[in-house]
């Protein structure tokens, strides 16, 4: 018998409040780690300064987006601060079909309807901010933001942060590169685990693993 990895990719769920730091955390890890794509979110809020269409964000009309949610082209979609968010339902099936795994980056609510879907597929992962006081800080030194608007992020965090239980992996991002070699070690062991390996017998053949569990 031979043993080999699943060649099915992995779904990483990464949520956290705004202001958390997840975009910056996906993004190192998925620089760092080989086999990884960033998932790319649409959008219907303005895209920022220093933001790139199709590489930050894909942004788009809300009627755009409301003709994609009419046909069902979205795994999750959301209302969040004034903007719709919403994540393609066929860029994660071909991502993971093609043994590539897949980070995806976005809200509680947005990642509740992903694990309504696909369940145990997912590994879902929250990323905590130290303190309310540092988070607050965060918003105000980006300055991406008006103080109504902050202020509006942070009562949203405080209900968000209430559900972080309901995650299988938590991370205090107290400290950018400890927090990036957390979500690394998260994603590692994740490959390791047994249901990811497959036994072949001698013709090469898989006789222990079935892509559908995965």
């Amino acid at each position: 018998m031979k043993f080999t990895r699943n060649t099915h990719g992995i779904l990483f769920v990464v949520s956290a409040p705004s202001g958390g730091g997840k975009t910056s955390l996906c993004k190192e890890v998925i620089r760092r780690l080989p086999n990884f794509e960033h998932g790319i979110s649409y959008t219907t809020r303005q895209r920022r300064a220093n933001e790139v269409d199709g590489r930050d964000y894909h942004f788009v009309s809300e009627e755009k987006f409301m003709e994609m949610v009419d046909n069902d082209e979205f795994v999750e979609y959301a209302y969040v601060h004034g903007n719709y968010y919403g994540t393609s339902m066929t860029s994660i099936a071909d991502t993971l079909s093609k043994g590539k795994h897949l980070l995806i980056d976005i809200d509680v609510q947005g990642a509740q309807q992903i694990e309504d879907r696909y369940g145990d597929e997912g590994v879902f992962i929250f990323i905590l901010p130290p303190s309310f006081d540092l988070l607050r800080e965060r918003l105000t030194d980006r300055q991406t933001d008006n103080v109504d608007e902050i202020e509006r992020r942070l009562q949203k965090a405080e209900e968000e942060i209430a559900h972080y239980h309901d995650y299988d992996y938590v991370i205090i991002n107290d400290d950018f590169y400890e927090a990036v070699k957390e979500l690394e070690a998260i994603i590692l062991a994740e490959q390791c685990l047994p249901r990811r390996i497959c036994m072949l017998n001698d013709a090469g053949e898989d006789c222990s693993c079935d892509d559908d569990e995965m």
